[in-house]
């Protein structure tokens, strides 16, 4: 079945990335040093213990250069796998198969260190109740598969941009001039999702007045929390948000919150330390 995201062309991912690697002169290392005929066999596994991520795509970046290049995925999207796992063995062309390999590698260890990181936050909250969430701090141009790792890690997307949801915030209020004003005018445009991040306990009668859907409680202690949640007393979801990691997140997780959304799982996520080694076929 062909790897397919909501607006994402996999096709023009492959094609721009490899562009980048190959530039104007190609590959001039394999084509030097690799006959045009020659067969490589490799393996691709993870040295460390991971949530695995951005196998198809590894896949397509082969497929790309070598269209009959053998491929056997050995690890499934989302799947934890120990350190010393096997995922993916191939056999094609040989300068195919070292020109695309970067590419595939970056791809997967990129996605799959996100998965891992979200997947350790989403087991710290385990039992709460509270769902972890992502955001929109992704690199330019990831934003699909950033946060479609995080999905194979066990959160659930929050916004994928501007256009899915409103969210007001501080900037917005500011003006506005008042969170009550500014939710006033979202529900005047007949937007229908309105989330509105408030970081004191006073704003949250107003954004509820005016018609807020979601709240967002910015930089709130575990302590502060319960105190939103109470007030709030299940009209709308309520969402911990701000400076938060795994030290802090069970606490505000189990202040009562729908959603705990953390930026740090797609900005600060380490690439995985996967490899792939090539033996002569």
């Amino acid at each position: 079945m062909a790897f397919t995201l909501d607006r994402f062309d996999l096709d023009a991912f492959v094609a721009s990335t490899l562009a980048e690697d190959l530039g104007d002169g190609g590959d001039i290392t394999s084509a030097a040093v690799i006959p045009a005929d020659a067969a490589f066999a490799g393996v691709m596994d993870s040295r460390d213990a991971i949530v695995v991520a951005g196998l198809p795509i590894a896949e397509a970046f082969f497929r790309a250069l070598d269209p009959a290049v053998e491929i056997e995925l050995l690890a499934g999207e989302g799947e934890s796998v120990p350190g010393g796992s096997d995922l993916m063995r191939l056999r094609g062309n040989g300068r195919a198969m070292l020109t695309a390999e970067r590419s595939a590698l970056n791809t997967v260890q990129h996605l799959s260190g996100i998965a891992t990181l979200t997947r350790a936050y989403v087991d710290a909250i385990a039992g709460t109740g509270a769902t972890l969430l992502d955001t929109r701090k992704t690199l330019p141009g990831l934003r699909v598969l950033e946060k479609y790792a995080t999905r194979m890690g066990g959160a659930k997307n929050h916004r994928m941009g501007l256009w899915d949801a409103a969210m007001i915030k501080d900037n917005h209020v500011g003006v506005a001039g008042s969170v009550g004003e500014a939710v006033r005018r979202a529900v005047a445009a007949g937007i229908n999702e309105i989330i509105v991040e408030v970081d004191r306990l006073e704003q949250i009668g107003p954004a509820l007045e005016a018609g807020a859907t979601h709240l967002l409680l910015d930089n709130m202690d575990a302590a502060t929390l319960r105190g939103a949640v109470a007030i709030v007393g299940g009209r709308v979801p309520t969402e911990a948000s701000g400076g938060i990691n795994l030290e802090t997140i069970r606490a505000k997780a189990e202040s009562g919150v729908t959603y705990v959304s953390v930026g740090r799982i797609t900005q600060s996520a380490p690439a995985a330390d996967i490899g792939l080694d090539f033996t002569a076929a």
